[in-house]
């Protein structure tokens, strides 16, 4: 299974996602700003690996500060990471998390400091990767055998540390001994769907096929559809989902169709503070993206573009949220709850 990011001596090493699935190269980030610009630009994306890029970003970033001003550059680094992407929670709890460890021990020799936050940042990594196999193993059996699961955008290992949320599911149906095949949409404008998602099941053998956007009603009018699983980035506590732009859409198509909608995500990813979706942040991304393809425009010069990244999906289109800690049902303001306390 491919290695989405590592921490080494040399810095932080990250596969490239925007230039897959053409060529599969790694970036080392030696700096907490070379962390950030990878998380800006999308090198390295989905909310939970984001999440582990923070909290390694940190880390790295104290490794290289001046300990004479260390609480000050502290906050820079961490202001600096938060400041990347708005909606993924992950991030933030990520950061929070470094933030909480550092209060705790700034008094400590400054070596010692940077050990303990090096060593924080590899346990959410390796916590990470043990969250998203048990989201597989909570998720397996709400995916019927022998048909097909719909996904939308990239919640596998390249989105995790490894393993992935929805794709964990997947993965661990499949190990389960179910005969499952997977239909992912393209996901404009970005196409983590056709680049990404595609790549990774076929890097691990599982059938695949490449539809795009506007096919998916179709599909899931055909019968062929089991279900559709999708990741999250953030999900507020009545259970109202943001992800990728599109998946409302999809959502929508399932519940006409009469096809289960699921969501997978870690606990992390649950914002309780949020009373419900409308108070989620939308990142809005460059126009190119929706004007370029691969740097070759397919739109009129000069025309206005609107480029959310995300939309969020309302709780009743959602059949259950699979966490590592158990699947929730509606009423979500009070499953989700009781995930969070257990």
């Amino acid at each position: 299974m491919v290695e989405t990011i590592q921490w080494t001596e040399a810095g932080v090493v990250m596969i490239d996602q925007t230039r897959l699935p053409r060529e599969e190269e790694y970036v080392t980030c030696h700096d907490y700003r070379e962390v950030a610009e990878a998380i800006r630009s999308m090198v390295i994306r989905g909310a939970p690996a984001i999440g582990v890029a923070a909290a390694m970003g940190v880390a790295i970033g104290v490794l290289n500060a001046d300990p004479s001003r260390l609480d000050a550059e502290f906050e820079t680094i961490c202001a600096t990471l938060a400041a990347t992407r708005p909606t993924a929670v992950n991030l933030f709890w990520a950061i929070d998390r470094m933030k909480k460890l550092y209060s705790g021990i700034r008094a400590c020799p400054i070596d010692e400091i940077r050990r303990r936050l090096v060593e924080e940042a590899q346990q959410i990594r390796l916590e990470d990767i043990a969250i998203n196999e048990a989201i597989g193993r909570q998720g397996a059996p709400l995916v019927p055998d022998g048909k097909t699961v719909l996904t939308h955008c990239n919640a596998g290992a390249l989105a995790t540390a490894g393993y992935g949320t929805a794709l964990g599911v997947v993965r661990a149906a499949i190990a389960s001994g179910k005969h499952i095949d997977v239909f992912a949409d393209e996901t404009r404008p970005f196409l983590q769907g056709a680049r990404l998602t595609v790549w990774e099941l076929q890097h691990d053998g599982i059938a695949a096929t490449l539809i795009t956007d506007n096919m998916a009603g179709h599909f899931l009018k055909s019968g062929r559809i089991g279900c559709v699983v999708v990741g999250a980035d953030r999900i507020a506590a009545n259970g109202d989902v943001a992800n990728k732009i599109g998946t409302y859409t999809v959502a929508v198509l399932a519940r006409e169709n009469g096809v289960p909608f699921y969501v997978a995500a870690p606990v992390s990813t649950l914002d309780l503070s949020l009373s419900s979706g409308d108070q989620i942040p939308i990142e809005q991304r460059p126009a190119s993206e929706v004007t370029h393809v691969f740097g070759v425009p397919v739109a009129p010069e000069g025309v206005r573009v609107e480029n959310p990244a995300f939309d969020v999906t309302p709780h009743r289109y959602v059949d259950a949220i699979v966490t590592e800690r158990g699947v929730a049902r509606a009423p979500y303001t009070e499953s989700l709850a009781r995930l969070v306390v257990c």
